[in-house]
């Protein structure tokens, strides 16, 4: 489990391994990963934007941007929290992924909420280290 705090606003993720939906004799890897966004602050906060940087096991980088996560973008009062599931699939054995999520608080200010760099590994493959 990965956590970081921004402004008050904690993302938590716990990345899994998808096996049945993966194909390593086609270099095919997908891994599913569990966000919880939560609102410690008092101010409600809305979730507008996501940016993800994925790494791939060799280095190719993949951004992704977009409006909200999963086609919501979620408003956070006080101590609410949302969750979400989604999934990446890549062509290596492991990867490593990281982001943000573009916050608005009440009355228009905003803030870019770091998700945790967390990890993507087969777990069936042997570990190297470097």
């Amino acid at each position: 489990m990965y956590q970081q705090m921004t402004n008050s606003v904690e993302i938590t993720v716990r990345p899994f391994y998808l096996d049945e939906q993966s194909e390593p004799d086609n270099n095919h890897y997908v891994w599913g990963y569990h966000v919880t966004i939560h609102n410690h602050s008092g101010l409600t906060v809305q979730l507008l934007n996501r940016y993800w940087r994925i790494t791939d096991g060799i280095g190719q980088v993949q951004e992704v941007r977009g409006p909200g996560v999963v086609g919501e973008q979620p408003v956070l009062a006080p101590g609410e929290s949302f969750e979400y599931t989604s999934g990446c699939p890549l062509s290596t054995s492991s990867g490593i992924m990281a982001g943000f999520y573009e916050m608005e608080v009440d009355g228009g200010e905003r803030f870019e909420a770091t998700i945790p760099t967390f990890s993507l590994d087969d777990p069936n493959q042997q570990v190297r280290l470097n």
